[in-house]
């Protein structure tokens, strides 16, 4: 059964499959929320994930569900993987400049050949199939709006006004 949030606020018209959301629980935390009832305590305290964790799990998250059919096909069904993202952000630009994925797999057993395989069907699976990755490398725009902040819209010639009062053109 879907989850949806609470009724404290209206859900906003761009609500849909994909959304996700955060409600705040405190000074510098959030609950992070999904429609499958996952949650995830954001913030810098103990059991919380702070935001640049979450964009590095996201990417590692990515690249390991992009490239496991792939993988095992080559390395068996149930092989064994572990992912890594390692990072920090840059204080002074406020920014991540890198972020470098490590993958472990188990290549005991293989060949050279075998070896180089995997490393270009992981590389190749996560080029083409991460949308994380690529919306990241490109450049996602991100835009920001306060829902029920808007201004209100100033009425035009084409379409006048319910409370403008009209000139009865025969008069």
């Amino acid at each position: 059964m879907p989850s949806l949030p609470d009724d404290r606020f209206p859900l906003p018209e761009n609500f849909g499959p994909g959304s996700v959301w955060a409600d705040r629980t405190g000074h510098r935390t959030l609950m992070g929320r999904n429609q499958r009832g996952v949650e995830i305590p954001i913030g810098y305290g103990e059991g919380e994930i702070n935001p640049g964790e979450l964009l590095k799990i996201a990417l590692i998250g990515c690249a390991g569900m992009s490239s496991d059919t792939n993988l095992s096909r080559r390395l068996g069904e149930d092989y064994d993987a572990r992912l890594w993202a390692h990072g920090t952000s840059d204080e002074a630009a406020n920014r991540y400049f890198t972020i470098a994925e490590e993958a472990q797999l188990p290549l005991e057993g293989l060949t050279e050949k075998e070896i180089a395989t995997v490393v270009k069907v992981f590389s190749r699976a996560v080029e083409v199939g991460c949308t994380v990755e690529r919306s990241v490398v490109a450049g996602v725009e991100v835009t920001h709006r306060i829902l029920g902040a808007e201004p209100a819209a100033e009425p035009t010639a084409a379409a006048p006004s319910a409370d403008i009062a009209q000139e009865d053109p025969r008069s």
